[in-house]
């Protein structure tokens, strides 16, 4: 009988360690320091303001923003189509999934003409950073 209550003591006591010890390895792995770029990545202040090209390797726009989800997950990139001289474009949004980078460059496979053609993209008129609380409507998805 003693045998049962020594191994239930012990089962209880590695039970009520377990958390903390999952805990404290899980925050060591989440604060490790990355020191380098994985291949494949690319910073997001060389993204912004880089062409895009279509598969014929013809210019089509530029990217001007990159949008986020409420989780912080990058889910559109704004691509500038048809300015010439700062005049006479327009916004377009896709998917940044339908971004590919093809020997350090990006490109789309959609044509100038059907990204012309596409929807236009708008800010919101209340467009705010740091807030605690989510957009109230879903924005126009172009497609």
């Amino acid at each position: 009988m003693t045998r049962n209550t020594t191994a239930a003591a012990i089962a209880a006591i590695v039970l009520a360690f377990a958390p903390a010890v999952y805990a404290e390895s899980s925050h060591a792995r989440s604060a490790e320091m990355v020191n380098e770029m994985k291949p494949g990545e690319i910073r997001a202040s060389k993204f912004i303001g880089s062409s895009v090209y279509d598969v014929h390797n013809q210019k089509i726009g530029s990217i001007k923003e990159l949008i986020f989800e409420h989780s912080g997950r990058i889910d559109r990139a704004v691509v500038d189509v048809g300015t010439f001289l700062g005049m006479g474009g327009k916004l377009v949004a896709v998917n940044l999934s339908d971004i590919k980078t093809d020997n350090n460059r990006l490109t789309l496979d959609m044509t100038k003409d059907q990204l012309k053609a596409a929807h236009e993209f708008r800010y919101r008129e209340t467009e705010s950073t740091g807030s605690s609380t989510g957009p109230t409507a879903r924005p126009h998805r172009a497609r």
